[in-house]
């Protein structure tokens, strides 16, 4: 069972990859936040697997409720901060 949560989270971090692009090179802001977004969703869960591997479910749920919650606030907050500078839907700020 240990090799199974192994491989989930490996495969879940190269799922992240995708979602790392698309933060990398996304055309709008918007892309980028929602990127960043699913980043973080992902490692809610990976925290999880990591609980289950170390067999601590426990301290690992507190965490990723913890995380999860900061990743929605500072994606809440950013999506705000973009939406009032009136770049949400502009080309993205790398260029």
């Amino acid at each position: 069972m240990i090799s199974f949560f192994l491989y989930v989270a490996v495969g879940l971090c190269l799922i992240m990859l995708f979602s790392m692009y698309r933060v990398l090179f996304g055309p709008t802001v918007l892309d980028r936040l929602i990127g960043v977004n699913a980043i973080g969703s992902k490692t809610v869960v990976l925290l999880l697997l990591i609980g289950f591997l170390y067999e601590r479910v426990d301290m690992f749920v507190d965490i990723a409720l913890a995380y999860g919650f900061l990743n929605f606030v500072a994606v809440i907050a950013a999506a705000r901060y973009f939406h009032k500078r009136k770049g949400l839907y502009e080309e993205s700020f790398m260029d």
